[in-house]
């Protein structure tokens, strides 16, 4: 049996300061335990295949990566199982049309979709799209190789845990699938069933660009419940990590195979044991393998101290991220954020003074916020700033699928899942920034935002001028420290003409 995986192109809105190609690390598991399990693989990864390509899709939106038909065209005639990732819902209007025309072309196919968005919003994808057969719900490595087994011989579909079918008169849910124990036991990604170098070659990925980087997960799931975050339907809330030195172990083969120079964490919560992180820290030093490594997803600050920072650095991590979300106490009991921001500005404080750069992550805009609760959070990204933070990321607040806010929201009337609300969720666009906070409008959250990123960067350069020269000297140059640089750079180059196909 011929199991197809399609990883669609990427939207990127033209003024958009921040759009990431990344190498498909969920895929290439995927694929992975597929061939483990006998299965033949075929992976079509659209970005990767062509990574500089753009398609116009109307005077905001530029599709990266392959257009539909020559992922059509790619699609293997013996392909039994066609299996769409997607992750981000903000691109679900363009998968639709992607599911229809593979469709078209391989009717007799079985169409399953997995990723963040599938498992968040199961039934409406299955409702909004009659091309789909079925949804992995959260991990999937188990469940398509027992799909697949199932189809092989024939068998009720309703026996194969962790999917959401499409029935003649309803969509059913099968029995859940218990999360993934024994990480250290899946089959390493299958990167070679990947056009890899075409992401290592021109420096694409999730983190800073420091070279030929390698995207990694050394944990899984999320301990916390944020109510804006769809990780307790996605993952649940027990955190998995891998054995330390069994990461290390793959660092090591990806620094020999691919001359890789950077590895991205694109975890959850890299971070939540203090003895894990020395021990991989101690791991890496030991092998004096010369690379630097990431944490642009984010993490907890608890574990991190003087201590931690100095061995962290010591074993090449450069960039970290910490997201507050909000410097009011108010909101972030609000949201279920299980965080301290006087342990966090200390934890801050240790790495900064140990040579990490760090990022902090804000969102404005919850659905409970008051403008004096966004005037809280101003104020603490001047201390951040103060403190010695380099970078920061100013968001304002989208509602993703699968989350609490999500659910109060579409419960409330505020979200009938019409195309135009999954085209707004391209927040990074502020522009198109639009409030789902009765007590803020949508024309305040874009001046917030927009002040949210003037007074942190302000207060950096004021407090540190000559942070202004080295920015300046890193974007001229093009060799980046910080994801503020990168943006920056990324966004001039969306805007000046692009070649088209």
């Amino acid at each position: 049996m011929k199991i197809c995986f399609v990883r669609p192109p990427s939207i990127i809105n033209r003024v958009a300061y921040i759009g990431s190609l990344t190498p498909p690390i969920g895929v290439a598991y995927l694929a992975a335990s597929a061939r483990a399990a006998g299965l033949d693989v075929v992976v079509i990864d659209a970005i990767g295949e062509a990574p500089l390509q753009s398609t116009p899709i109307d005077e905001h939106l530029v599709l990266r990566g392959l257009a539909f038909e020559e992922i059509v065209r790619r699609i293997p005639r013996d392909a039994d199982i066609i299996a769409i990732s997607g992750m981000f819902s903000s691109e679900w209007t363009r998968i639709r049309p992607l599911v229809h025309m593979i469709a078209e072309h391989r009717p007799d196919a079985f169409f399953i979709g997995g990723g963040e968005h599938f498992s968040a919003a199961a039934e409406l994808c299955l409702e909004q799209c009659p091309g789909l057969d079925a949804i992995a719900l959260g991990e999937g490595e188990e469940t398509l190789v027992d799909l697949a087994r199932a189809l092989q011989h024939s068998t009720d579909l309703s026996n194969v845990s962790g999917l959401v079918i499409r029935k003649p008169d309803a969509f059913h849910r099968t029995a859940p699938r218990p999360r993934l124990r024994k990480l250290d036991e899946i089959p390493e990604p299958a990167w070679d069933l990947v056009p890899l170098e075409n992401y290592l070659s021109n420096h694409l990925g999730y983190g800073v660009d420091r070279g030929r980087s390698m995207p990694m997960l050394a944990s899984r799931g999320c301990p916390y419940q944020c109510t804006f975050c769809s990780n307790p339907q996605m993952w649940g809330t027990r955190w998995i990590a891998r054995n330390p030195v069994k990461v290390a172990d793959e660092i090591e083969r990806y620094v020999r195979t691919y001359s890789v120079s950077n590895v991205d964490f694109y975890d959850l919560t890299a971070i939540v044991k203090r003895q894990w992180i020395i021990d991989f820290c101690r791991e890496l030093i030991r092998r004096e393998l010369n690379i630097t490594w990431q944490l642009p997803s984010g993490t907890r600050s608890e574990a991190i101290d003087r201590e931690v920072a100095q061995l962290m650095y010591a074993s090449g991590c450069r960039n970290m991220n910490y997201a507050p979300e909000s410097g009011s106490e108010k909101t972030l009991t609000d949201i279920k954020k299980k965080v301290k921001l006087p342990r966090l500005t200390e934890s801050l404080r240790d790495a900064v003074s140990e040579k990490v750069n760090v990022k902090i992550n804000i969102i404005l805009g919850l659905p409970d916020d008051r403008h004096v609760d966004v005037w809280m959070t101003l104020r603490f990204l001047v201390a951040m700033s103060w403190h010695g933070a380099n970078d920061v990321s100013v968001g304002a607040f989208a509602p993703y699928p699968g989350s609490e806010l999500y659910d109060r929201l579409v419960a409330s009337g505020r979200i009938t899942h019409s195309d135009e609300y999954f085209s707004k969720l391209a927040y990074v666009d502020i522009s198109e920034t639009v409030s789902y906070c009765p007590q803020i409008s949508s024309r305040w959250l874009r001046f917030y935002v927009w002040l949210g990123f003037a007074t942190f960067y302000g207060s950096n350069y004021l407090f540190r001028p000559w942070r202004l020269v080295r920015t300046l000297r890193n974007i001229l140059t093009n060799k980046h420290e910080s994801r503020g640089e990168m943006a920056l750079s990324q966004l001039l180059g969306r805007l000046r003409p692009a070649p088209t196909r």
